[in-house]
């Protein structure tokens, strides 16, 4: 995004293996190409939407230029063998695009095993899940992934149909809505029958009364900014995971995003005293 040209096939690479070795033994998701949106590159030439969010962008964007998706699945592949590597897909909205993004990712495992380039043939390949309708069917999308990943700021735009980034709307965007709850629950549900965890990439991952509901859900994973650690560390640590479940089920009950909010919060003062 700073530069006006795109990075080679070996400049995706180097990135890759630098950030595979400095992490291993430790795992690490790259997400693929997730321009569009909030995020632009002039040199693509992306054509300014009306609603950019509901747009050509991410996947669609990749699915439609996959000259340009092939180099930085190619380097992923590459980078695999220096550590724990996992791919994951932005913004799929059904299992038609998993199965097209899959089959350009199998084209380029052809290619790299005729050109005698080693790569991890396991390597976990992911859906992120912030379109509603990829939460709804996340049971299917389930068959075709190794793991999930909710990205809560796009699922709660979308399924809210609040703009995020309009003052005069934000006051809508709201995590503890019970519609958003639901359908967290569905997508960890959807899940673990398919016996493939499901972490979360969004603000919603790091609130405290946030994670208690989460981890009470089911979810595998939390995704935040390095700074919120310590405090998700010692809540999670600080409950039972049958406390959890207790919340989750009451607040899964609740009308309005307000009550669960309260409710959450009290019951984590009270867990913390």
């Amino acid at each position: 995004m700073n530069r006006k040209d795109l990075p080679t096939e070996e400049e995706h690479y180097q990135a890759y293996k630098f950030v595979a070795e400095e992490m291993n033994p430790h795992s690490v998701i790259i997400r693929t190409i997730d321009l569009g949106g909030d995020k632009f590159l002039s040199q693509l030439e992306i054509p300014g939407d009306m609603q950019p969010f509901l747009g050509w962008r991410a996947i669609r964007f990749c699915l439609a230029r996959p000259d340009i998706f092939k180099v930085q699945l190619r380097a992923i592949l590459r980078a695999s063998v220096h550590g724990k590597l996992k791919l994951m897909y932005p913004m799929i909205s059904g299992i038609g695009e998993l199965k097209q993004a899959n089959k350009l990712l199998d084209e380029v495992r052809d290619e790299l095993r005729k050109d005698g380039i080693p790569f991890d043939n396991d390597i976990e390949v992911g859906v992120m899940i912030e379109v509603p309708s990829a939460a709804i069917t996340a049971d299917l999308l389930a068959t075709e992934a190794d793991f999930f990943s909710i990205g809560t700021n796009d699922l709660i735009q979308y399924s809210l149909a609040v703009d995020r980034t309009n003052e005069k709307v934000a006051y809508l965007y709201d995590p503890a809505h019970p519609a958003v709850l639901r359908m967290i629950k569905n997508i960890i549900e959807a899940a673990h029958s398919a016996g493939i965890k499901v972490g979360m990439c969004g603000e919603m991952a790091g609130e405290p009364a946030f994670a208690l509901i989460l981890l009470g859900l089911g979810l595998d994973g939390f995704s935040m900014p390095p700074f919120v650690i310590p405090e998700l560390k010692y809540t999670i640590r600080s409950v039972t995971l049958k406390d959890a479940k207790e919340v989750a089920h009451q607040v899964l009950k609740l009308s309005t995003g307000k009550e669960v909010e309260e409710f959450s919060r009290l019951k984590l003062r009270e867990i913390l005293q």
